[in-house]
């Protein structure tokens, strides 16, 4: 089992910045990757980026490209995802999940395994 919690979330103005962090126990993440999803109300759950745990590759939807950066802190048996996201727009407004998976490039919720209760995040023009 992996156990997921997420903080970092809140209200921000269009074009500031936020970080969200995952805080991951239990099973190691060796072999497996950590991905970035929201949720905005209405639509369908969808994935914002991902990062392979052991090599720190990198993934984004094309949406979040050149504005969120994923990263991982594995240092000293820490376990923490991070998401950097800047320039922020109202359409980012959601609720803002991580999860556990296989693959860094999946982009289906359906392929990963654990989840976190997530974090909302509300940008205002």
């Amino acid at each position: 089992q992996v156990q997921l919690v997420e903080s970092g979330g809140g209200l921000v103005q269009a074009g500031g910045s936020l970080r969200l962090s995952c805080a991951a126990s239990g099973r190691t993440l060796s072999n497996r990757a950590v991905g970035w999803f929201r949720q905005a109300l209405g639509k369908e759950r969808e994935f914002v980026a991902g990062i392979s745990w052991s090599e720190g590759s990198t993934y984004y939807a094309d949406s979040v490209k050149g504005r969120f950066t994923i990263s991982r802190d594995n240092a000293n048996a820490r376990k923490t995802v991070y998401l950097q996201m800047n320039s922020l727009k109202p359409e980012d407004t959601a609720v803002y999940y991580c999860a556990a998976g296989r693959a860094y490039t999946r982009i289906t919720s359906g392929e990963y395994d654990y989840w976190g209760q997530g974090t909302q995040v509300t940008v205002s023009s």
